[in-house]
């Protein structure tokens, strides 16, 4: 029972840690993995799974080697964010993969990367066709980067000078679960007044509604919980 008790708190203080390094280390390590975070991810991960699980080493041992990895990532991308050489070191550099239409055999053999592979890349990029790419390039973290010729490339609106607000703002949540979110009211200046008209039209009250969103073209979005559909079509 001591032993399970003492794996517990072993692995509450590794998450606690793995948590606070993650912090310090920023999005890139989780998200945006390179190569050296790839590393730096897979050893963070390993330190502090010993020191959930193995009760045969003293607490503190993991716990300074991952404050020691931790310190060596942190300074790593401080070098790599003031360094253009420290950052091609440790994260390397963009591969073009793709270019004009023909696929650039050494750069893929140098980074073995395979044809299906690639094919699979361009797939989940909606291209099917490798006579309408550009350049295609290799990421630094595997992602791959697609740049269409200009006649495939699909139209925007400012190439049919269509005018568009560019004071758009982001959606402003009301209600949620039933209850006003009074924080947004005050900071978009909206008052409850004008609220309750808008659940009025709807002849709803605030706890009648699941969410409640004012989009960007001013209108308000509501969803109840009664809202009438009596076979979804996806049912848990």
């Amino acid at each position: 029972m001591l032993e399970v008790s003492e794996i517990m708190l072993r692995s509450f203080a590794a998450f606690t840690i793995l948590f606070i390094g993650a912090r310090i280390l920023g999005k890139q390590t989780i998200s945006q993995m390179t190569i050296f975070d790839f590393i730096a991810a897979i050893t963070l991960g390993g330190i502090t799974a010993n020191l959930a699980s193995n009760t045969k080493i003293a607490v503190h041992h993991p716990v300074i080697s991952f404050s020691t990895f931790v310190l060596i990532i942190f300074t790593m991308a401080i070098i790599s964010l003031r360094n253009k050489r420290g950052r091609k070191l440790f994260a390397g550099d963009p591969t073009v993969v793709i270019e004009n239409g023909k696929i650039l055999e050494s750069n893929m053999k140098k980074m073995r990367y395979t044809l299906d592979y690639l094919n699979q890349q361009l797939r989940q990029k909606d291209v099917f066709d490798i006579g309408t790419i550009q350049f295609a390039l290799v990421e630094t973290n595997g992602n791959l980067s697609v740049l269409k010729k200009p006649e495939y490339r699909t139209p925007i609106n400012k190439d049919f000078s269509i005018h568009l607000n560019s004071q758009e703002r982001l959606p402003i949540e009301l209600i949620m679960d039933g209850t006003i979110i009074n924080k947004n009211l005050a900071d978009n200046n909206l008052s409850h007044r004008w609220l309750y008209s808008e659940l009025n039209k709807r002849k709803v009250q605030p706890k009648d509604v699941v969410y409640a969103v004012l989009a960007p073209n001013n209108k308000v979005y509501l969803d109840i919980y009664r809202d009438q559909i009596d076979s979804p079509v996806d049912r848990e």
